[in-house]
């Protein structure tokens, strides 16, 4: 199947660890031009630019922070510059707020309104930012694939506050819009909703918690980065003839570990 990607510019967003680094490194198989975008790691974005390159792709590192709007602009100005254009944007960054997920423990009405404001701004308004960026671009070359990154946890909810599923699940209605808004301009919009998934940034985690989580999917194993980056190449590539404003859950959303998916 020929994706139809080699020479074509991606811009993946939060691509220094994780399913970003994963897609990051799967397009460049493909030989594409690989826009990788990091918050705090340039280091470990310096490390999976290398990767890019020596799989066959080119690769360019440039700073964005969902939370700093101008940085959108910003880095999106850098790469259009760069290498003309972007045709594929994966909006795959996501801003958990404090130090990692949330803690199930903690009771809604406990959680300060700042911090919903704070996730929602971050996860779908800096999201929508980083789509509108693009769209102008995409439209006048009559040709765009956009791969909005949710989570399993949009539907499943998640124990404790709600900000980062509620944030989630809004990128759903907006594919939906924007396959309306761009289809007859060709660009394609569609959602990945990946499950529990074993990353590089989830070291550590028991054994029996994994078997349990496996034990619970259609297919007994749970996914990896690189099975999620696969589903995304497609849906952001030209063998993505016309998917779009779909939801694409993969294997690992049937596990039901809502405190532990995404």
């Amino acid at each position: 199947m020929d994706t139809e990607l080699r020479d074509s510019v991606v811009l993946v967003t939060g691509a220094s660890t994780g399913i970003g680094a994963a897609t990051a490194r799967a397009y460049g198989r493909e030989g594409a031009r690989v826009a990788i975008t990091y918050r705090n790691n340039p280091d470990k974005a310096e490390k999976v630019a290398a990767d890019v390159e020596a799989a066959g792709g080119q690769a360019h590192v440039v700073r964005l922070d969902l939370e700093d709007l101008p940085t959108i602009g910003q880095a999106v100005a850098t790469v259009v510059e760069r290498w003309g254009g972007i045709d594929v944007l994966v909006a795959n960054a996501v801003r958990w707020g404090g130090d990692g997920p949330p803690d199930p423990g903690v009771r809604f009405e406990d959680v300060p309104l700042r911090e919903w404001e704070a996730m929602i701004n971050a996860n779908l308004v800096g999201t929508a930012a980083s789509v509108r960026a693009v769209l102008p671009g995409m439209r006048a070359r009559g040709w765009g694939r956009i791969v909005l990154v949710s989570s399993s946890v949009a539907e499943e909810g998640l124990p404790g506050p709600g900000p980062y599923g509620t944030a989630k699940s809004g990128l759903y209605g907006l594919a939906r819009s924007l396959a309306w808004n761009g289809g007859r301009d060709g660009i394609l919009v569609n959602v990945v909703a990946p499950g529990f998934t074993l990353t590089d940034s989830r070291p550590g985690i028991p054994r029996p918690v994994i078997d349990a989580l496996a034990a619970a999917t259609p297919s007994r194993r749970l996914s990896n980065s690189d099975d999620v980056a696969r589903i995304i190449v497609f849906l952001g590539s030209g063998a993505n003839g016309n998917l779009t404003g779909e939801i694409i859950r993969d294997g690992s959303a049937a596990a039901r570990a809502p405190h532990l998916a995404g």
